[in-house]
């Protein structure tokens, strides 16, 4: 019996459809030459590639900032640009690439003032 409720709690995660968008997005975004945001390790020069889940104006210490949380499936990370109120393509549901070194704050791993692309 415990080994057939197993079997259901498996079947019913792989059917659950937020699954499937991790799924799908981890497939998009993790290419040749860009780590997933899980294995990308901290305090040195990544390439990440993922989905905007959400922008934020935040401002830090009287500076304007610019926050997005960063999904590609394996994990979210913070990506922060100081100074900005606004960048023309940054929207949530949009694909980016970024390049920059992650460092942690009150314990979030954070991107700050990365090179990005927008992808199509």
């Amino acid at each position: 019996m415990p080994e057939r409720n197993r079997l259901r709690r498996t079947i019913s995660r792989w059917a659950n459809s937020s699954d499937q968008e991790l799924r799908q997005l981890r497939e998009t975004h993790v290419h040749e030459g860009h780590l997933s945001i899980a294995e990308a390790p901290d305090r040195e020069r990544v390439r990440l590639r993922g989905t905007l889940r959400t922008v934020t104006l935040r401002p830090r210490g009287g500076v304007p900032a610019l926050e997005a949380d960063l999904d590609d499936g394996s994990g979210t990370i913070t990506v922060v640009w100081l100074g900005r109120r606004r960048i023309a393509g940054i929207e949530a549901g949009r694909s980016i690439g970024v390049e920059g070194r992650i460092g942690a704050h009150d314990g979030r791993r954070m991107i700050y003032n990365p090179r990005y692309e927008l992808l199509p």
